[in-house]
């Protein structure tokens, strides 16, 4: 059996604003994961066409899989619809097509509704009979005697981040604005491989860098004390996705850093509590975010926060109090966001019974884009706060000033090298995107990463970190900023085979 599977690019990837570094972080797991169902004898290709142009008019498959993100649904129908008028079988799965499963199959002769694990190998033996069906709905959770991933069908060389891996499925907490219940109905929301299979997935990742993509790693502390457990001593270096709470966790934390964390991406989300609350992101509330902040660089780990803005809480003045703070706790790097209803949110009906979303141009759900009714600001306010908030943060004045807080000379270069170095030298990751070279600079980040884990003068970056401490849930006031004491706040995605959190930091400006 021939098989194409193919991610088509998001649309900001083919936009005037276009940052390649950013779409050539990490192949396609979610497909090269499916393809681990297919028989040795079956021909297949995977396609991202992120990173390398698609010729698709001659290809003549038995089958192609597609799967959208919300801003490839255009492109993805397109593609679809080639290929069913020469009559090719079409099947598609992932969070868009869970979300509006009907208007996916529109253009699809099968769609998948939840995660595939239970559904495509079904799936697989009923087409090779000939018996196809239109729609498959997950109801078994569950990631155990998952084959493993056809690793060798990805173009390493065409990757910064090409160890990416993913160990659960789903988070067990519920925002409002995130598409992991939607996708996950039916069935848990959150569960694990065993750690035995895990860490042999990682055994055969070549190099020392690994990029969990799991929506949060150390969701399940028993599983992630035993994953720590297994990799600690074998000298990897990575990175993963954490809230605020877990990092608080008391010895949690200590025991990933032991075994090679060196980089954490936590949702912080907003500097107002009535947000959280709204959000139903409970595990934000209440939570000193100047603490999460200390305790992660005492223990050498840098810090990727998430912001997102236009809550109903959100006034015009949030942008450059987000910005000052994040500058002040010396937060390497920031990702921001203009918050998103997406289709099969809490978030999205309650905005749609309100009348409050504006359109369903899903090319524009990119979260750079207002695509609702804000309420503490008019639209044109919000879409300038966010682009001011990403070149108010990345300026290298403001890099300076967040590397000035550490005590040591190497941390305050190592912090101008790592901001700068994402967000100042395009010309030269487009060089090497464009020559095929991109993975050439994975021992730069291994290096980099790897200087990252020694404690550090915990009483001289408690101090610089209490400067504009904010407690989220009973007020700080500092005495040289009083206007940032206050109470503030995961990623806006949730989904398959770490689809989710692949999206949000490829929407995003990820580490």
């Amino acid at each position: 059996m021939r098989v194409t599977m193919i991610l088509p690019a998001l649309t900001e990837a083919t936009g005037p604003l276009f940052r390649p570094v950013k779409y050539a972080l990490f192949p396609p797991l979610g497909l090269a994961t499916l393809a681990g169902y297919l028989r040795p004898d079956d021909e297949v290709r995977i396609w991202d066409e992120h990173v390398e142009r698609l010729r698709v008019d001659d290809d003549r498959p038995d089958l192609v899989v597609i799967q959208p993100y919300i801003t490839s649904a255009r492109r993805s129908y397109e593609l679809a619809d080639g290929y069913r008028a020469r009559g090719v079988h079409v099947a598609m799965g992932g969070l868009h097509v869970t979300s509006l499963p009907e208007e996916a199959a529109a253009h699809a002769d099968t769609v998948f509704v939840g995660p595939g694990e239970d559904t495509w190998p079904v799936f697989l033996d009923e087409f090779r009979r000939g018996e196809a069906r239109k729609r498959y709905d997950s109801t078994t959770r569950t990631l155990t005697g998952l084959p493993p991933v056809r690793r060798d069908l990805i173009q390493r060389h065409r990757y910064l981040v090409p160890n990416s891996i993913v160990v659960s499925r789903g988070c067990p907490h519920h925002c409002d604005f995130c598409y992991k219940d939607a996708f996950f109905e039916g069935g848990k929301s959150f569960y694990t491989q065993t750690v035995d299979a895990a860490l042999a997935e990682i055994d055969r990742l070549p190099g020392r860098h690994v990029y969990f993509l799991d929506d949060h790693l150390l969701g399940n502390r028993r599983f992630a004390e035993a994953l720590f457990a297994g990799m600690e001593g074998t000298g990897r270096v990575w990175q993963a996705a954490g809230t605020v709470d877990s990092v608080l966790a008391p010895g949690l934390l200590e025991k990933a850093v032991a075994a090679g964390l060196r980089s954490l991406f936590v949702g912080f989300e907003t500097i107002n509590s009535d947000n959280l609350r709204t959000q139903k992101k409970r595990q934000n509330i209440g939570r000193d975010y100047a603490a999460v902040v200390r305790r992660l660089r005492d223990q050498g780990v840098m810090v990727n926060a998430s912001f997102v803005f236009g809550m109903d809480g959100d006034t015009p003045d949030v942008f450059d109090r987000t910005v000052e703070w994040a500058v002040q706790q010396g937060i390497e790097t920031a990702t921001f966001h203009i918050m998103t209803p997406y289709p099969g949110t809490g978030l999205y009906r309650r905005m749609a019974a309100a009348d409050r979303i504006v359109h369903a141009d899903w090319d524009l759900y990119d979260t750079r884009h207002v695509v609702y009714r804000p309420v503490g600001m008019t639209p044109r306010q919000l879409e300038d706060g966010y682009w001011r908030a990403y070149r108010e943060f990345y300026r290298w004045g403001a890099i300076w000033r967040g590397a000035s807080t550490k005590e040591q000379r190497r941390d305050r270069w190592r912090h101008l090298a790592y901001a700068g170095g994402w967000k100042k030298f395009e010309p030269v990751w487009d060089m090497l995107i464009r020559t095929g070279g991109v993975t050439r600079a994975l021992p730069l980040l291994e290096s980099a990463l790897a200087s990252f884990g020694g404690r550090r003068s915990i009483t001289a970056d408690r101090s610089a970190g209490e400067r504009s401490a904010v407690h989220f849930g009973r007020p700080v006031v500092d005495a040289e900023r009083p206007d940032l004491a206050g109470d503030p706040g995961d990623r806006q995605v949730g989904g398959d085979a770490g689809a989710a959190a692949q999206l949000h930091r490829a929407v995003g400006d990820p580490v």
